[in-house]
């Protein structure tokens, strides 16, 4: 399985940071944001990167550049401008090959997310081994986690692993998913696009699975956030 990791935000809530640092250079307890990505996604045998980017792009290239000294092989898809996340996603394509492949938000910390799960969620079989109908196969799996303060709402619910717009429990997507590469035939590559209302529009069809990972995860969104997660406190935890 292939990986995009999307570093292509502006981040402009971490500002001044982000004025001279990519967001996903930004570093959590000595290790840049995307490098913990990067590091997990190899321990777990995915080894085969797609980074997208567009503000400060040339940073992210020459800090990671080929992936050989992580033990991946990175190649990267320049936008110039951001297209958001589906619109990133159909600029890579030709990179990600026609397999489902994993993607993730580079400005998230989950140290302990055991990426080695995701490889066989959108195989042709279930997990009681019975083939999927061609007709109902899920084209997106997504990741959700608990509701944090700043979105006590959640995004979507979550019902023996379907993912729904509507309904409860509701909880957070992670902005960690796989996916099949047809849910993004709609969009030509170079356009920007949203990812949100695609996975809401199959949501409503019942075409879009998911589980709720409990593990540790920040959406590292705020300059706030960043730092509750770098200071001293935080380091006496596990991590």
């Amino acid at each position: 399985m292939k990986a995009l990791i999307f570093a292509a935000g502006r981040g402009e809530r971490m500002r001044p940071l982000t004025d001279t640092c990519p967001k996903p250079l930004l570093k959590v307890r000595g290790r840049a944001l995307i490098v913990w990505h990067i590091v997990n996604l190899v321990r777990a045998g995915i080894t085969e990167i797609v980074i997208n980017h567009a503000h400060l792009g040339q940073m992210i290239e020459d800090e990671l550049e080929d992936g050989s000294k992580f033990g991946a092989q990175i190649l990267y898809s320049p936008e110039g401008q951001a297209l958001e996340t589906a619109g990133g996603i159909a600029l890579a394509r030709h990179l990600l090959g026609n397999d489902p492949f994993l993607a993730l938000a580079g400005d998230i910390y989950c140290p302990h997310f055991d990426f080695s799960q995701v490889q066989d969620v959108l195989q042709d079989e279930d997990v009681w081994g019975k083939p999927y109908p061609v007709d109902s196969r899920d084209l997106g799996w997504l990741y959700l986690v608990n509701n944090p303060a700043h979105n006590p709402a959640g995004d979507f619910s979550l019902n023996n692993f379907s993912i729904g717009n509507t309904g409860e429990p509701r909880y957070t997507f992670s902005g960690i998913g796989v996916y099949r590469p047809e849910l993004f035939d709609g969009i030509t590559p170079g356009n920007s696009a949203k990812l949100a209302p695609i996975l809401r529009k199959y949501a409503d069809e019942r075409k879009i699975g998911g589980e709720h990972y409990r593990g540790d995860w920040t959406d590292v969104g705020t300059v706030e956030r960043l730092e509750q997660l770098n200071a001293p406190l935080h380091h006496g935890k596990k991590s």
